[in-house]
């Protein structure tokens, strides 16, 4: 929870509290429900947590946004950015029915209005949305594919609708087709601690 508050120092105290409980809420829904690996369960704040918040080191929503975060898996990048972005609403999907219940459990506890969780394939889900987040959920390729249809038309960032996604390793041929457009940021830019060295974040813009 340090780390958290050393890179976001302007946390309010309702955020701080937020943030604090996910540390027994993850470890008791873990328990129940494997959505981090046992022995990563223990690193929650900087391989987790922190790791959605690269995003909001990215951008700064404006207020009234809507983001799906897709194959949320137990909530990240979406449950961190919500109790970030409080005026900034969620969609968090996932196919996979057990994971989405801890997402449900956890955005529940933590009485966050602004999530909703939702059962699906993202195939099906045919709302739009100001941006798609995802968490090293797919290939970017496959994840244009299923979700340029969500992209909205109306702007109203100052960054252009599209696609932010936390990804790890060699991406060369993974962004070889969107070489001209993508942005990709080193995240050991923003963070210091050593499980950053061969993250990224991807922006790829689809407005």
């Amino acid at each position: 929870m340090k780390s958290i508050e050393t890179y976001f120092p302007a946390l309010t105290a309702l955020q701080k509290q937020q943030f604090e409980a996910l540390s027994n809420l993850y470890a008791d829904w873990n328990g129940k429900i494997n959505v981090i690996s046992r022995k990563d369960i223990h690193n929650l704040y900087p391989h987790h947590v922190l790791h959605s918040l690269a995003i909001a080191r990215y951008v700064r929503f404006t207020p009234g946004s809507v983001i799906m975060d897709v194959g949320t898996g137990g909530g990240f990048p979406g449950i961190p950015l919500a109790i970030f972005f409080p005026e900034v609403q969620f969609v968090l999907l996932d196919s996979i029915g057990k994971k989405v219940k801890v997402a449900k459990e956890i955005s529940d506890a933590l009485e966050l209005q602004n999530v909703e969780t939702v059962h699906a394939r993202v195939e099906d889900e045919k709302r739009k949305f100001h941006f798609i987040v995802s968490r090293a959920v797919m290939p970017l390729p496959e994840l244009v594919r299923i979700t340029r249809k969500n992209i909205s038309n109306e702007q109203m960032n100052a960054l252009p609708n599209g696609i932010i996604c936390l990804k790890g390793g060699d991406l060369s041929s993974e962004l070889h087709s969107f070489r001209q457009v993508v942005e990709m940021i080193s995240l050991s830019d923003y963070f210091f601690e050593p499980f950053f060295q061969t993250k990224k974040l991807v922006y790829l813009p689809l407005s």
